[in-house]
Parts: structure tokens; C-alpha cells; sequence
């Protein structure tokens, strides 16, 4: 039976007027953008051969998806790619470059505000450029896990890609509605991101040699873009109950004609919750009351049962202090939610930070209930002999870096399980039990956390030592703290713009030509104006008064003098303090909620 395949290489064309992009298999069959209005037309083989001579021809290797800004539309396009593997037998790419291109000319004729939106739009559309984690094939979907594309029926693998693909799943979902319309079904690829989320898409390919038998792990995780965000600025969940930084990890084991896949889910707590960055490295929690709160969990677990079964769910967060508030009002929620098994295990006061062994607490609390949940199991045939029952939903505050250590330690587990199975392994054996294998196996979880947490925070994991290698190391001590330095920094001087771009290309906010500004209305960033001064007030008071206090030893008189600069510090850094949100970068298109 044929299946539908994606053109994979582009001559793309730039004219005066048009782009025009055409495939290299398949020159007659292309498609034109016009530069003035952004407007999309199909060509067939005679306007093909008429577009007369091109100013640049260059190559690219798909198309992404159009978006409309106020001076017109702009045309994503894949500018680069690597091959990093292939999955069931297909080829897989990770995007390695992309670029907007222009289709406007309206830009003369705008207002100063509009030219200076405008111009804030193009820089979201640049940071998006480099925007990590995309994947996508030519042949076959990304966005579904095998269990359901094993069900599906096989008329599903003729279906245009975007058509097979699940649109929570596909990061420039929004963008593809011009092509689509178009009917430019073959030039339209759906980009997952790894996770994200949506698609956050990650994929890692592990080859390993278990006691002769050759196999293959493949580590694909899909993050959802119903709720895309940054760290700070999108968390809980919102009204329909769609939750921050929620990923799909499928763990996939191909060895001696067998597949099997084991599904987990992470996301953040599903209330209405919110951590509003204030220049404080642990800025407070506040849980929003809200009528809607038990509607929202409800709707989110009600999902959830829908697409994979029986839940439970791990929650992995302090049981005091601000995350025990959190927690605590999460187990009331939980206690309506019937059918739906809720676990509180506090990570840091039985883990610690190194301690990762100390997961056999939670597996002796929920291991019976894990393994009946069970896993996925085809043969050679495509028979199938085992279904997947339900999946662990895991979070912590951020579902990053306790979340990733608990997954991986509960995916060690249905390995050894899948592998006894088979007979590879008999009931006293375990993948850690053969070093240079498990070393493998814990790389791809642990690059994976990498993965996850660069997008949604923007740094490396932390606790990476604790998957690699089971302990903290000294190497694994630094980097960790200079990943939360690089956080702090990030989620108050950077992620407000950032959120903003992911804002625009989920469609969450759209550029509205007859809308008033909201650029205008949001203000500007007063952390530009404010943080320098504020910072070298601070800086300089800091100095002064050291040196002071280090003269009044030698000269009584400067007592007075060091008390004096040690009060203007203290009152600069209560002002700094007062005035933290106000200094901090945050989104200027959308609302939390």
C-alpha cells in the first residue's frame, strides 16, 4: 500500500514581486508567495517554465507555514537540517535552521505605532529562528505514539502528513492554515517540538547490545503547545484544564522482531496557579481562587482518561512550605477526581540531592499498580500481544529536573520487564547489570531532560548527574549552578519576550491590523530603564561601604561615613526589592490565564 511522502528538497526562487518554491523531484509542481501581499498561489508546469529569471535561487528543505503580521504575511521556511536516525525504518531530521522571509509591502503606508509594532513583531519572529528541539520526517508522523498508530487503520499512512499528525502536537500548527488551504498538502511539514508541547518533539536513538541481542531505544517526547510557555510565565493550567510544559515521553524498544512502547506524561499542577518573577531566586507561589478550579481538574484528568487510560498521579513536589501550599491544595482537588489514584511523594526530603536509590521508596507504593498499567508489545507480524493500560503522570514545580529523574528510574523498570518478556533476560537480571548498555540508556534520559528544560527554561537540567550516573559529581555541582544562575537571569530579564513569541506562533495572539496597539497599552519594558541604574547604585553602595568599614578600622571618624553608605545600600536594595516585578522582562501580548 502507498504511503504519502513529503517533497524533501526545494529550489526556492526569489523574484522582484514573488518567492517561488519548487520541488527538485518535481519542478512543475510549485507554488508562488507575492512579496507585495503575501498572497499564496499555486503554479502547474506552464507558469512554472513562464516566471522568467530569478535574482537568488537557493536550497531549502521545507516549508513551515506562513503567519500575518500588521505589514503582511511572512513564509517560514527549513534553511538546514541533520539526519540524527530513523525511526521504524524512516528517516528522521532535526531542524537546524529556519528563516522568515518577508511577503509585504504594506510597511509604508503604516502609522509610527504600527511601524513600531511591527518591528517588535519581526524581532519575536527572529528569536522563534532559533527556537530548539524541532523535528520532523518526510515519511512518517511524529505525533503519534505506536500504540495508537498501531490501531489506526492502515488507509491513515495515505493521508496527507498534517492530516495523520495530532495537532497538539505539531509546534506551527497555527502557521499551517494558508498551505493548507492552498492545497499544498506536499510541500506542509508538521514540526514537533521535544517538547514541548508540543510538539515538543525529542528524539534520541540509543544502539545497544543485550546479551547478544541487538536492540534499539528510541526516546521520543512531544510537548504540547495548548498551553506553550516559558518557565515563569505559563504555569498550572488554564480554564479548558490544558497544564504547562505537559510532554508525552514514549519510550520505544526494537529487538529480535519485537516493538514495545511505554508511555509517560508529565505537566505542571492543573490548578490555577502563578509564580510572578520579582528579581527573587524563588519568587512566591500564589494559588489564584478561582469557581472554575474543580471544572479545570476535572477537565484535565477527564483528557487525560480519554487518551490513555487509567492515570496516576505522582506528585513530586516539598511537603512544606510554599510547594506544600501548592501541594496540599492539589490532593483536595484530587479527592474529587474518582477513578484517578493520587501519590504524594516529597523527592527532597527522601531523595535529598543524591540519594537516587531511594526511588524504591515510591516504586514499593506504586509499583504493582505501574506494572499492571503495563506496556505495549507488537511482533514481527504487527500482531498485537500487549496493550498499554494507563500512564504515570508525573510532575514537581517545573516537571524538569525531579520529574526526569522519576521517569527515567520508572523507565528502567518496564525495560527490565519488557526484556524478561522476551527471554533476554531472565527474572534475576536488570539493563544495570551490563554496564556499557545502561551507561547508553541513561544518556538518552539524560539528554532528553537537557532537552526539555532548554526549552522551557532555557538552560540544561539540573540533577543530570543523578540519571547519568546515579550521584551528584563534583563536574555535575558546577554546572548545575551555573544552569540555575543562567535560570534566574533568564526567566527575569529574558523570558517575557520569549513568551511572547511562543504567544504568537501557537496563535494564542493575533496580529489584528484594525485592533488597537497592544504594545501600547502593555507600556514598555521599564526594566531597560530602570535595572542599570538600580544595579550600579547597588554595585557602587556595596563598594563604598566595604571600603569604609575597612578604613574605619584604621580611623574611628569613617564609622559614620560606613553607616551612612550601608543605609543608602539598604534603601537601594529595598527599593529594588519593592519594585522587583516591575524591573523584571514580562510578556506584553497576553494574560497568564
Amino acid at each position: 500500500m502507498s504511503r504519502f511522502k513529503l517533497h524533501d528538497q526545494f529550489e526556492l526562487l526569489e523574484f522582484p514581486d514573488k518567492y517561488v518554491v519548487k520541488p527538485i523531484e518535481s519542478p512543475i509542481e510549485a507554488f508562488s508567495v507575492d512579496r507585495r501581499d503575501g498572497n499564496i498561489k499555486p503554479l502547474d508546469e506552464n507558469t512554472c517554465s513562464g516566471t522568467g529569471n530569478p535574482i537568488r535561487v537557493s536550497t531549502i528543505y521545507g516549508v513551515g507555514g506562513t503567519i500575518r503580521l500588521l505589514a503582511g504575511t511572512y513564509l517560514l521556511v527549513i534553511t538546514s537540517r541533520k539526519e540524527v536516525g530513523t525511526f521504524l525504518g524512516f528517516p528522521i531530521f532535526r531542524l537546524t535552521a529556519m528563516k522568515f522571509l518577508p511577503c509585504n509591502d504594506a510597511l509604508r503606508f503604516a502609522t509610527a505605532q504600527q511601524k513600531r509594532d511591527e518591528a517588535y513583531f519581526t524581532t519575536l519572529l527572529q528569536s522563534l529562528e532559533i527556537t530548539p528541539g524541532l523535528y520532523f520526517s518526510y515519511q512518517t508522523d511524529l505525533t503519534v505514539n505506536l500504540q495508537r498508530r498501531c490501531k489506526l487503520a492502515q488507509a491513515w499512512t495515505r493521508k496527507p502528513m498534517w492530516k495523520q499528525a495530532d495537532p497538539r502536537y505539531v509546534w506551527n500548527w497555527h502557521l499551517l492554515e494558508e498551505l493548507i488551504e492552498c492545497k499544498l498538502d506536499s510541500f506542509i511539514v508538521p514540526l514537533l517540538q521535544g517538547n514541548i508541547l508540543f510538539l515538543y518533539l525529542l528524539y534520541q536513538v540509543a544502539e545497544l547490545q543485550l546479551k547478544n541481542s541487538p536492540a534499539v531505544i528510541s526516546l521520543i517526547s512531544r510537548r504540547c503547545t495548548r498551553r506553550l510557555g516559558t518557565r515563569m510565565w505559563r504555569r498550572g493550567a488554564n480554564l479548558e484544564g490544558d497544564t504547562a510544559n505537559f510532554v508525552e515521553s514514549e519510550q520505544v524498544l526494537e529487538i529480535n522482531g519485537f516493538k514495545f512502547s511505554l508511555l509517560q506524561v508529565r505537566g505542571s499542577i492543573p490548578l490555577l496557579w502563578e509564580q510572578i518573577v520579582d528579581l527573587s531566586y524563588k519568587p512566591g507561589l500564589k494559588i489564584n481562587k478561582h469557581e472554575e478550579t474543580p471544572k479545570v481538574v476535572q477537565r484535565h484528568f477527564h483528557d487525560l482518561c480519554q487518551r490513555y487510560g487509567e492515570i496516576m498521579a505522582v506528585d513530586l513536589t516539598d511537603q512544606h512550605g510554599a510547594e506544600g501550599e501548592l501541594s496540599k491544595a492539589y490532593a483536595m482537588e484530587m479527592e474529587r477526581i474518582p477513578n484517578v489514584r493520587y501519590v504524594s511523594f516529597d523527592f527532597h526530603n527522601i531523595c535529598g540531592t543524591t540519594n537516587f536509590d531511594n526511588l524504591g521508596v515510591l516504586y514499593e507504593q506504586i509499583g504493582d499498580e505501574f506494572e499492571k498499567q503495563g506496556y505495549f508489545l507488537v511482533d514481527a507480524d504487527d500482531n498485537i500481544l500487549e496493550e498499554q493500560k494507563g500512564v504515570i503522570r508525573s510532575n514537581c514545580i517545573d516537571c524538569l529536573d525531579r520529574t526526569n529523574v522519576t521517569q527515567n528510574y520508572m523507565a528502567q523498570k518496564s525495560l527490565n520487564l519488557q526484556l524478561q518478556r522476551i527471554g533476554v533476560f531472565d527474572s534475576t537480571e536488570c539493563i544495570s547489570m551490563f554496564e556499557d548498555d545502561y551507561t547508553k540508556f541513561k544518556t538518552i534520559w539524560a539528554e532528553q531532560g537537557d532537552e526539555i528544560s532548554l526549552q522551557y527554561a532555557g538552560t540544561y537540567a539540573l540533577k543530570g548527574d543523578l540519571v547519568r550516573y546515579g550521584k551528584q559529581t563534583m563536574t555535575g555541582a558546577i554546572k548545575d549552578g551555573l544552569s540555575a544562575m543562567s535560570r534566574y537571569y533568564l526567566n527575569n530579564f529574558q523570558d517575557g519576550v520569549r513568551q511572547d513569541a511562543m504567544d504568537l506562533i501557537s496563535g494564542r495572539y493575533t496580529v489584528g491590523s484594525n485592533c488597537p496597539s497592544q504594545l501600547q497599552l502593555s507600556g514598555s519594558q521599564p526594566s531597560k530603564q530602570f535595572l542599570p541604574v538600580a544595579s550600579a547604585l547597588l554595585i557602587g553602595g556595596v563598594t563604598v561601604t566595604s571600603f569604609t568599614i575597612h578604613q574605619a578600622g584604621r580611623n574611628s571618624q569613617q564609622y559614620l561615613a560606613s553607616a551612612l553608605w550601608a543605609g543608602v545600600t539598604a534603601g537601594v536594595v529595598a527599593m529594588i526589592k519593592a519594585n522587583g516585578r516591575h524591573l523584571c522582562s514580562k510578556p506584553r501580548l497576553c494574560h497568564l490565564i
